[in-house]
């Protein structure tokens, strides 16, 4: 079975340091890319990028309540706190550029299409919801969770792009909980769904070798379910075992050597 590493979150409980990620991710990648999950704990330049990538067939950068250093994309922090994971922010950025520049399937989720954009030299809206024309697009927490992660936001999908040719269709309603969200865009970058206020939902990178997509919202929450989520899903299960077929060749190739 396929290989992909799974982005974790520092989580620090009292004493103890966790590195986590929801179980949906994992179940995501089992059921719906097909693939064994596999952990990467957010250790920063501890863990060595290449061999990381060396022993996966694909990525996926998840979700997390921690937001990316403003620092990165030339920017001091907004008044407020933000909850922050350093050591998250290096790996991924590497993990990006090595990903893309090595033919290794990449799918950026929610924190992970923000980390596509600044490890590409883009910028983020610290504070979404503050910026004029821009709707509020954190989670209601004043109602059922359930409800609360229910699709309701309407997309436009880039009539010919990847995310539009998948679905065969060019909008779709999906569960989009962010507070922090793209504003200056990776040259590196092309739009692949914008949000009805403007709001950049979905991304992929011009000329990548192999799938490099980026979105917003929450594909893993009803994986199966979701016309939008399972075929972005079912679209990098395949880049993932086509992937696979072609690691598992080269080691039979230097096997025969």
């Amino acid at each position: 079975m396929p290989i992909v590493g799974v982005s974790c979150n520092l989580k620090v409980d009292g004493r103890f340091r966790h590195h986590t990620t929801g179980e949906g991710n994992a179940v995501a990648i089992l059921d719906a890319a097909r693939a064994l999950p596999l952990l990467i704990p957010a250790l920063g330049d501890r863990l060595d990028p290449d061999s990381v990538l060396d022993a996966v067939d694909g990525i996926m950068l998840t979700g997390g309540v921690s937001n990316i250093e403003p620092h990165h994309y030339g920017q001091e922090p907004a008044p407020g706190e933000d909850v922050r994971d350093p050591g998250r922010d290096v790996l991924s950025f590497a993990l990006v550029r090595g990903a893309v520049r090595r033919g290794i399937p990449l799918l950026g989720v929610c924190r992970g299409i923000q980390e596509m954009n600044v490890a590409f030299g883009g910028t983020l809206h610290q504070r979404l919801h503050e910026v004029p024309g821009r709707r509020d697009h954190r989670r209601n927490r004043e109602i059922e969770f359930e409800d609360s992660i229910a699709p309701r936001d309407r997309l436009r999908l880039t009539p010919g792009g990847l995310l539009a040719t998948w679905l065969g269709a060019e909008e779709a309603i999906v569960n989009s909980l962010h507070g922090q969200g793209i504003d200056r865009l990776a040259a590196t970058l092309a739009v692949e769904a914008l949000a009805d206020d403007g709001t950049i939902e979905a991304v992929s990178v011009r000329d990548a070798p192999e799938f490099a997509v980026g979105v917003q919202w929450h594909v893993e929450i009803k994986a199966l379910e979701h016309p939008l989520n399972r075929a972005i899903l079912d679209a990098f299960g395949d880049a993932v075992h086509r992937r696979a077929l072609r690691r598992r060749g080269d080691v039979l190739d230097e096997a025969a050597d």
